[in-house]
């Protein structure tokens, strides 16, 4: 089969497909990019980039590189925008992220952290996706959307399905995928549909209430603008966060040193999330599009080309990090790309690290023992998502 360009998204490499390697693909992202910078994946359609430095460069010229591409969201949302349009509707969506904005969430997360562990206080096994990392960052931006907290479940379920990828490059395997997310989709913008037009009749102190009232260039958001900064907000405030806090708490049963450390040293849980960030990234990977002719360490990229940024790989660059297959918190310097880089830099990596930050303060200080109960962890079936369906652990409260 031909794959057209706008699938990348759902097509995973042909290197990291296994069970295994989905759950740790870290070693195959060395080995790729020891052999080249840079490659053409003739069935994907596409260059995957591997090099920090190359990296860093594609994503910090957005003239070059363009964030426009075919198949995202049928929306038009602030991530598949270029400047001058994304540079007005960034400063305007800042606003409800600043950090007074995003201080004012930090008693509504603890709450909530405390609230949700409180509910299973009496069990000495419990699901940290189900029963924390899931539903905090879907609460905290129900809230800050103005949607309904009970609407929790709806919200993750299509979340999940508009990330996720294809088993493999079959017809069959891609076309499930697409439906999938179409249908995704199409139930969420109905459901935003009804919010934004409640928000029109009444406005109230949210920020889809901020956006309807917003002018740029004299002129208010289009429906369409309305319902990708919606959906986009959901995605990836919601995905990024569950999948961070979920694999930092692997990452402490793996190396249960780390946990003691941190109980010890409670000013350490901000290097825990930052390390974590770098060693296993939510996202590991962004796409762009070739604006025009350029070279790229030595290839040459038509006008049109779909390129793939590993920011797994590039976090992991020997060139760039001491020792980066080590998990280090006294890394001095971590300039991990976790959150992108440049203009399309994660609007919510503050309130990400803030939530991540708070729960696992929380659930290091509420037990003193942490261990992982699942015999075979199940990897998100994703081509940029890093994470685990399910992480189930044992536990034992102070």
């Amino acid at each position: 089969m031909k794959v057209k360009e706008n699938y990348v998204n759902v097509i995973p490499m042909k290197e990291i497909r296994s069970t295994d390697d989905l759950l740790f693909p870290f070693p195959i992202y060395n080995e790729l990019r020891a052999q080249s910078d840079i490659r053409y994946d003739e069935t994907r359609k596409c260059w995957d980039l591997f090099r920090y430095a190359d990296i860093q460069s594609v994503l910090k010229q957005p003239k070059v590189f363009s964030s426009q591409r075919g198949r995202s969201t049928s929306k038009t949302s602030i991530l598949t925008m270029d400047p001058p349009k994304h540079t007005k509707m960034r400063a305007l969506v800042n606003k409800a992220f600043t950090p007074k904005a995003i201080k004012q969430l930090e008693d509504k997360i603890k709450d909530l952290t405390h609230h949700l562990l409180n509910q299973v206080k009496d069990q000495r096994t419990f699901d940290i996706v189900q029963d924390l990392a899931a539903p905090l960052p879907v609460m905290i931006i129900a809230e800050l959307l103005g949607a309904e907290v009970q609407d929790r479940e709806l919200i993750k379920k299509h979340s999940d399905s508009l990330v996720a990828g294809a088993k493999d490059e079959s017809k069959e395997a891609i076309q499930a995928v697409v439906d999938m997310q179409k249908r995704a989709e199409e139930e969420l913008s109905i459901y935003f549909a009804h919010l934004i037009q409640k928000r029109k009749e009444a406005p109230a102190d949210d920020l889809i209430s901020l956006l309807i009232q917003a002018e740029i260039d004299g002129e208010r958001l289009t429906e369409n603008e309305l319902l990708g900064f919606c959906i986009l907000l959901l995605v990836a405030g919601n995905e990024t966060t569950t999948n961070l806090i979920t694999n930092a708490v692997r990452l402490l049963t793996e190396q249960p040193q780390i946990a003691e450390a941190v109980r010890q040293d409670p000013s350490l849980v901000p290097q825990l999330t930052e390390e974590t960030l770098r060693y296993y990234p939510p996202v590991q990977a962004i796409g762009r599009i070739a604006a025009e002719d350029v070279e790229i360490a030595g290839s040459r990229i038509e006008k049109g080309d779909y390129l793939i940024s590993w920011v797994a790989s590039a976090n992991r660059d020997e060139q760039k990090f001491e020792d980066p297959d080590t998990f280090r918190l006294d890394r001095k310097s971590n300039p991990h790309m976790s959150f992108g880089f440049g203009i399309h830099f994660c609007l919510g990596a503050p309130l990400a690290r803030l939530e991540s930050n708070i729960a696992l303060d929380v659930l290091l200080h509420t037990f003193q023992d942490i261990t992982c109960a699942a015999d075979q962890l199940k990897p998100i079936q994703s081509t940029f998502v890093f994470g685990v369906k399910e992480f189930p652990v044992q536990v034992t409260r102070f």
